[in-house]
């Protein structure tokens, strides 16, 4: 289907989707260009393609060619992409395997980064609290290289799940710049659950009573962001699980 008026009904609609509450209310988001766009048809999750490219129709899947205005009122980026998919929220799944809890991370670009870092580093999990930013965000998704496609990311209170965890097994570790054992000394079981901190004040001092222990890691600087410190962390996670599987 041609659509050329930046009035038609299917405009106005995608572009409600570039804010959160209407992100929220009909469980759609957008990405943006042929690598986010392929990831998210790999997951099945694409229910609609724009496009201003006919050459991009892609076969079972709703197409619509767009102008070029059309493009740009719908992108988010400085110079507009030729394609867009209208995607499915992801479905929440069970919650296992080893896990990252975010506690009020409001930088679009250290979730994105973190995301990234926990798919390389084979972690299955990671629950945003309530207050931290939305996965869904254009920058957060674009951070994520769209690896947002290949992690169960849930949000909750992180009060609660942090029992809930505990419940199963989990030991919880927290993070704090000055306190806890030295990252490299530790050794990590299979139902790890880690806690990163918000960027400005790190993990809040309720949350820090509620961990069976606290990391530190050893450094040459005051400290460090957010996403650099949370994949520092995995790594070691990871290759500790490694060491143990030989």
């Amino acid at each position: 289907m041609r659509i050329e008026s930046l009035n038609n009904s299917k405009v106005k609609e995608w572009s409600k989707l570039k804010e959160k509450k209407y992100r929220d209310q009909l469980g759609l988001f957008l990405v943006e260009g042929d690598h986010l766009l392929n990831r998210a048809i790999l997951k099945d999750q694409v229910v609609e393609i724009i496009s201003i490219d006919e050459t991009l129709e892609i076969p079972g899947i709703p197409f619509y060619l767009v102008t070029k205005e059309i493009m740009k009122k719908l992108s988010c980026q400085v110079t507009s992409t030729k394609v867009i998919g209208v995607c499915q929220k992801n479905h929440e799944k069970e919650i296992m395997g080893l896990v990252c809890l975010l506690d009020n991370i409001q930088d679009p670009g250290n979730l994105g980064t973190i995301i990234r870092s926990a798919v390389a580093f084979n972690f299955n999990t990671i629950i945003l609290s309530n207050d931290s930013v939305d996965l869904y965000n254009d920058k957060v998704i674009r951070a994520s290289e769209g690896m947002i496609f290949d992690l169960n990311i849930v949000r909750r209170d992180i009060y609660k799940i942090v029992r809930e965890l505990k419940t199963k097994g989990y030991k919880i570790y927290g993070t704090d710049v000055l306190k806890g054992m030295e990252l490299k000394n530790m050794v990590f079981g299979d139902k790890t659950a880690i806690i990163i901190g918000n960027e400005g004040r790190g993990m809040c001092e309720e949350l820090k009573l509620l961990c069976d222990e606290m990391i530190h890691i050893s450094i040459n600087c005051e400290s460090l962001n957010a996403s650099v410190a949370a994949s520092i962390i995995f790594y070691e996670v990871d290759k500790n699980g490694s060491k143990k599987s030989k």
